[in-house]
């Protein structure tokens, strides 16, 4: 009697074509997100939606399919995810609406992106872990490209608030690798969807508290938005909440974790870079926001900065 064993197989094309396509959702994302914002709902009240909302989808699907992977272990788990959660995943959501209702999406995202850079500087001076010469001169080359975005020589024509949120949700971001990867490889190993959904689980359960449920400024919902300017073109607000929510949350979290069967987390940052070139190109298509050629200049320094540091690190 013999025993055969099935082999999983890693295609690549694939796992490339799936990323792609949530860096693409999460690139319109922030153009549906600014429109949202534009009817002055507060961006910690979309943030709340946002979360909430994906937290109940993901919960219903887990009890569906992997009920037992939602069960938290011990004490030590639990703070981890909570730090994940609250830290992590409510403040990067938070502090990028903040960003983008302030600033060209494109901008925002290319500044959030440098979390990677966060993360090395932390294990660097906050672990005592060696630090390849090639991320430090990838650190430098990003903040160089920095200084094309903001264009200093102008006096920093960028919002002063909004570029300290893009830092601010950069920070938060890079507090999100670190906690997530320690809860995905610690002592007691979660699987990515459980984890993505205690993360929204105690960003729900944060903003419940600061902002009770039964307050919610639910007449936002009401209204139709132009982001074409076309007459005609106007798309019902809920619509874009739900777009938010699927599209622009669950959908592309879930595509991401399935193109990562097929390539390494280093193929998938490296792809990711893709998206603030693509959240601006979107950006300027439905909302007319253009950046000037030292700020696109400066976004691709940005991005290849990130890019060497990000390869030298792994």
């Amino acid at each position: 009697m013999t025993t055969s064993h099935v082999t999983k197989t890693r295609r690549p094309i694939i796992g490339y074509s799936l990323y792609l396509l949530a860096g693409i959702m999460w690139s319109v994302n922030g153009t549906v997100a600014k429109i949202l914002l534009d009817t002055s709902i507060p961006s910690t009240r979309l943030s709340q939606l946002r979360v909430s909302a994906a937290f109940v989808v993901i919960l219903v699907i887990l009890l569906v399919v992997r009920r037992q992977s939602i069960r938290i272990t011990s004490r030590r788990e639990f703070g981890i995810l909570a730090l994940y959660g609250i830290l992590g995943v409510t403040m990067t959501q938070w502090l990028y609406f903040v960003a983008i209702h302030l600033l060209p999406v494109g901008v925002a995202l290319i500044i959030e992106f440098t979390a990677p850079l966060l993360v090395a500087l932390w294990v660097k001076f906050a672990w005592n872990h060696h630090v390849p010469t090639a991320a430090w001169i990838g650190l430098c080359v990003a903040l160089s490209g920095l200084v094309l975005i903001t264009e200093v020589w102008n006096g920093f024509s960028l919002d002063p608030l909004g570029v300290l949120a893009s830092f601010g949700a950069a920070a938060a971001l890079a507090l999100y690798f670190l906690a997530g990867e320690k809860a995905l490889h610690g002592d007691t190993p979660r699987d990515s969807l459980s984890l993505t959904m205690w993360g929204f689980a105690f960003a729900t359960m944060f903003w419940a508290i600061f902002q009770p449920w039964w307050s919610f400024p639910w007449d936002f919902l009401v209204g139709d938005a132009l982001p074409w300017g076309v007459d005609g073109a106007s798309v019902p607000l809920w619509v874009l909440a739900i777009w938010m929510v699927l599209m622009g949350t669950v959908f592309p979290f879930w595509i991401a974790l399935e193109a990562m069967k097929h390539i390494s987390s280093q193929a998938a940052s490296a792809t990711g870079m893709t998206e603030p070139v693509i959240a601006s190109i979107v950006a300027w298509l439905v909302l007319g926001e253009l950046l000037t050629g030292w700020q696109i200049i400066g976004g691709l320094v940005t991005l290849a900065g990130i890019a060497i540091a990000e390869n030298a690190r792994r």
